[in-house]
């Protein structure tokens, strides 16, 4: 079966990050067991949602694993002109929610594994499927800690979120927190006697761009990125009940996502030591004053060496001579940070079509995909590396 055939199975299965893709996984499980592929699947706690994960050929040595994750974002408040979970082939390009993030690149690599298993490889193939990735690289943490334990880990991992099929080395590392902001209530006709949790958080917030305009200025470098230096983000401000209420609490939803010769750590620890300053100057008018800071998520960035052997193999698939760093997270900072597998990002489409109303994939980066697979196969069969 071919890939653009797999792609439209694959749209049509709407696996928001909010809904279960259970009924994804079992598709692909039926189709890799046509084969005589063996899935194991990896549940979350609830039962809900799993990951996949398969090997084809020898069992008993390491081999180049294929990344992708299931789910994608929602399509509320979009204005689509096509249907988000039926796939459309117009003009070229295949149209639906996931066509670029990232199920143009899962039904190549599903379509790649139904060819690998009537070839006798040398070196095996591995498939990797997960969940909740769009909400913080999630769900593959679970399939991660099983790889841990199994002998042979994945001698390299290819990421095939969308890169125009160019191979990328890096991406930022992020950090997401939220600031809840603690104030004083009352009428708002006394306000002055009263601390505005609003105001607590906007002037965090102020602390928050300052330590922007620190990085930007003085931070550390990568030019590989279009934005080279680490950013901080606001992203959500929750506060208030009426307007005639001066509010009690204000939280602040913000983000770090750091080059990788800074620490996300230390920033934090910068802005903690802002908020703290803030809360203990608000204490004049309200001892409860507080600004406390939780980590909500966090994943690994990365930074695969552009002369390792791992990217001049991948480069070798697609005939690159060049490589380049993402702007976006994915998953294989965590493959390489937690297994000690190098990882490239290598996948058809662009991520400027990601999230957004009619998203598509072209099939000439598709087919270029596909050659970039079978090409791998072939070096597999020959016994890589």
């Amino acid at each position: 079966m071919g890939s653009i055939r797999i792609l439209e199975r694959l749209i049509a299965f709407p696996t928001v990050s909010s809904d279960s893709n259970l009924d994804l996984i079992g598709y692909a499980v039926d189709l890799l067991e046509g084969s005589g592929i063996a899935s194991q699947i990896i549940r979350s706690a609830d039962g809900h949602k799993a990951n996949l994960f398969a090997t084809i050929g020898p069992a008993d040595k390491p081999g180049i694993m294929l990344s992708g994750h299931t789910d994608v974002v929602p399509v509320d408040g979009q204005n689509w002109t096509l249907p988000p979970f039926e796939m459309t082939a117009r003009d070229g390009k295949l149209y639906g929610r996931g066509a670029a993030d990232m199920k143009g690149f899962v039904a190549s690599a599903l379509a790649a594994c139904l060819k690998a298993s009537k070839m006798p490889l040398r070196t095996p193939l591995h498939l990797a499927l997960s969940y909740d990735e769009e909400v913080g690289c999630l769900g593959v943490r679970d399939l991660i800690e099983m790889l841990s334990a199994v002998p042979q880990r994945p001698l390299l991992c290819i990421v095939g979120e969308p890169t125009n099929m160019q191979v990328a080395t890096g991406h930022k590392g992020k950090l997401a927190a939220r600031a809840v902001c603690k104030g004083r209530e009352g009428h708002s006709a006394l306000a002055p006697l009263a601390l505005n949790a609003i105001h607590l958080g906007c002037d965090f917030v102020r602390a928050l761009r300052d330590e922007q305009d620190r990085l930007a200025r003085d931070g550390a470098r990568d030019g590989d990125y279009d934005i080279p230096y680490t950013t901080v983000h606001v992203g959500k401000i929750n506060a208030g009940v009426a307007l005639n209420i001066v509010p009690n609490l204000c939280e602040v939803e913000f983000e770090i996502r750091n080059v990788a010769a800074d620490n996300a750590a230390g920033i934090l620890d910068r802005l903690r030591a802002a908020a703290a300053r803030i809360a203990s100057d608000a204490a004049s008018i309200a001892s409860e004053a507080a600004i406390d800071i939780e980590i909500t998520n966090t994943y690994p960035g990365l930074d695969t060496p552009a002369a390792s052997e791992a990217v001049a193999f991948v480069k070798s698939l697609t005939g690159a001579n060049d490589t380049m760093k993402v702007a976006f997270g994915t998953e294989g900072g965590l493959f390489s940070r937690d297994l000690g597998t190098p990882s490239v990002v290598c996948g058809p489409g662009s991520m400027a079509q990601g999230h957004k109303p009619d998203e598509f994939v072209s099939i000439e980066q598709l087919r270029r995909c596909d050659e970039m697979l079978e090409r791998l196969l072939s070096r597999l069969a020959d016994g890589w590396p």
